[in-house]
């Protein structure tokens, strides 16, 4: 799974490197080194032609979503706790994720992410989870795939007032390869470069064409280290938390 991860680039710099044409947000997510459920994030999304546009043209943005997603048709917003991922395998079919992989696909921005390896403490033989950061070997940006949704809010009357419509995040994940596997069996499911514009245009909707743009990358990219228990608590925020432990 994944269940934590780090995003500090800018805003500015998002936008360069996918290309988005535009980013607006009152309140923007700042640097995280520990992003967390529930909380706002960067994600890069493409939108169809609006009514009086060019048609074909679409519009690629960078914009804030919170992670968790939200079905349209849920009747609670609190289900989005419980919708942080979504399996590679299983995602076209599952109710709660297969319309927005037709109609509602984004890349999530990430330096690296998190994962717990179970190892038994030295004297007491007790197990204990050992977190490690995975991150790209070159320093690059980690492209995660997602899905967006929107759900309104049926406790506000106006459809066009902001509070009315809750715009949510899960992230794809698939068998782990590289340095990930050796710590945890799943990871987020990164796309490279050469697939952002399938993966993100909306005009797309085959299943099995889709699908095929999720295949892992090669291995020999992604390297992990060992960091602070730090990184447990959600409250604990900052560059510290990447530091990796001494032997």
């Amino acid at each position: 799974m994944c269940g934590r991860y780090v995003s500090t680039r800018s805003p500015d710099e998002l936008a360069r490197h996918f290309g988005a044409a535009e980013w607006h947000a009152p309140a923007a997510p700042g640097p995280s080194w520990n992003v967390a459920p529930t909380d706002e994030v960067w994600a890069v999304l493409e939108h169809a032609p609006r009514e009086g546009e060019e048609p074909g043209a679409v519009h690629r943005e960078l914009r804030p979503l919170r992670w968790g997603l939200v079905p349209s048709w849920a009747k609670d917003a609190k289900i989005g706790s419980r919708l942080i991922n979504a399996r590679v395998e299983t995602v076209h079919e599952k109710p709660a994720f297969r319309r927005a992989f037709a109609r509602h696909r984004c890349l999530l921005p990430a330096d690296g992410f998190y994962e717990w390896q179970r190892v038994k403490a030295e004297g007491s033989g007790r197990a204990r989870k050992q977190p490690y950061f995975v991150h790209p070997e070159d320093g690059g940006i980690m492209a995660l795939a997602g899905l967006y949704e929107y759900w309104r809010d049926p406790s506000v009357t106006r459809d066009d007032d902001p509070a009315a419509w809750l715009t949510t995040c899960t992230v794809i994940t698939t068998d782990a390869t590289d340095a990930a596997g050796r710590v945890h069996p799943r990871m987020p499911l990164a796309l490279t470069p050469d697939h952002y514009a399938g993966w993100l245009d909306p005009r797309r909707q085959d299943p099995g064409e889709l699908r095929r743009l999720l295949s892992p990358p090669a291995d020999g990219r992604l390297t992990a280290r060992p960091v602070s228990t730090a990184v447990n608590d959600v409250h604990n925020n900052g560059p510290e938390l990447l530091e990796e432990l001494a032997p």
